[in-house]
């Protein structure tokens, strides 16, 4: 009998999962900045407590120049000075996304990033942000 504490999705899912990887690789491909993609998927894996995302991002982004200081007060961004106001406005949607809140403000978010970037960067970022918690969800199944 199968243990049913373990669950290897790469072998029960593949084709779902090779898809997924593929929506993942457009959204990289399209544009969004590569540092503000890392904060948004490391913030979004710190939310969701995904351990094993958390070490990829952080290793993804360090490889992309991103500092040590700006990694390590990314859960505390909105009380530091070591993001920018466009950065500041895509970590609020990044966690406005991730908790889904009745009380979130989308539309005054929404606003807030229009200031800083195009509506492709925002549907980019926003389909980013769906993304990793997709991701992190199912790695967080395996916990």
């Amino acid at each position: 009998m199968e243990n049913r504490n373990e669950i290897d999705h790469s072998i029960e899912i593949p084709v779902i999962l090779g898809k997924l990887s593929k929506a993942h690789e457009q959204i990289v491909r399209n544009g969004l900045d590569p540092k503000l993609h890392h904060l948004i998927q490391l913030r979004a894996s710190q939310i969701n407590k995904c351990a094993y995302c958390i070490g990829l991002h952080i290793s993804e982004a360090k490889a992309d120049g991103e500092t040590d200081a700006r990694l390590n007060n990314l859960i505390v961004w909105d009380t530091t000075d070591h993001y920018s106001d466009k950065e500041r406005a895509a970590l609020a949607w990044t966690e406005a996304l991730t908790n889904l809140h009745v009380s979130s403000k989308l539309k005054e978010l929404r606003g807030n990033l229009s200031k800083h970037f195009s509506n492709q960067e925002i549907s980019l970022m926003t389909a980013a942000i769906s993304m990793i918690n997709l991701w992190n969800r199912i790695q967080v199944s395996q916990h």
